[in-house]
């Protein structure tokens, strides 16, 4: 590939980004968000397809395919290895999501 400027800012921004996340405090906090930002998107999700309530099956099944889809991502992988940034967002995000789906389901239940 031919070296560009673009191609060098975004060489130089992924370096810098991935040195910065090599600090075990702020990869910490990245994924303290990703929990976060799930419990977010949960809530939303729940209000959404409970305010249409035509599409609860098909929103079930995609949620659930895509929990079982990160766990597989997530756990298959061997234990002396050290897993990526993107795979413990996205389990940050499935457990926030998680979380927030039975919040909503006890505040239903009471």
């Amino acid at each position: 590939m031919q070296n560009t400027r673009l191609n060098t800012l975004f060489g130089a921004t992924t370096d810098r980004l991935g040195s910065w996340l090599r600090n075990p405090w702020r990869r910490l906090s990245v994924i303290i968000i990703s929990v976060l930002l799930g419990n977010f998107l949960g809530i939303a999700i729940a209000a959404i397809s409970g305010q249409r309530g035509s599409q609860d099956v098909v929103i079930a099944v995609i949620l659930v395919a895509t929990v079982e889809f990160i766990d597989l991502i997530t756990y298959r992988s061997r234990p002396e290895r050290t897993r990526s940034l993107l795979i413990e967002i996205a389990n940050g995000l499935k457990i926030g999501l998680t979380y927030a789906l039975f919040l909503e389901a006890f505040k239903l239940g009471s």
